[in-house]
């Protein structure tokens, strides 16, 4: 089931990483992010989360970022929607 956040993280994705559609498309809730794509390094989360609170008008402090929450694709849509509706 795809959503609005889900398609935003997505697209971030793709956009950030420089991923191609399909590639990012054919991610589910298990696909390995963190450690499983060499285009996600330090940098690129950086990026990554500057991204996410500029196209999703949320808000990310230091304490939400560890280890987990790049760990799947569907960890990273997770902690998205939970941002996204408060």
């Amino acid at each position: 089931m795809s959503d609005k956040i889900e398609d935003n993280v997505r697209s971030i994705l793709s956009d950030i990483l420089g991923l191609s559609q399909a590639q990012v498309a054919a991610m589910d809730d298990d696909t390995e992010l963190f450690g499983a794509l060499p285009e996600l390094d330090s940098m690129a989360v950086a990026g990554l989360l500057t991204e996410m609170e500029d196209r999703l008008d949320i808000m990310i402090d230091d304490d939400d970022v560890d280890g987990e929450l790049f760990a799947t694709f569907g960890n990273l849509v997770a902690f998205a929607r939970t941002k996204s509706e408060g």
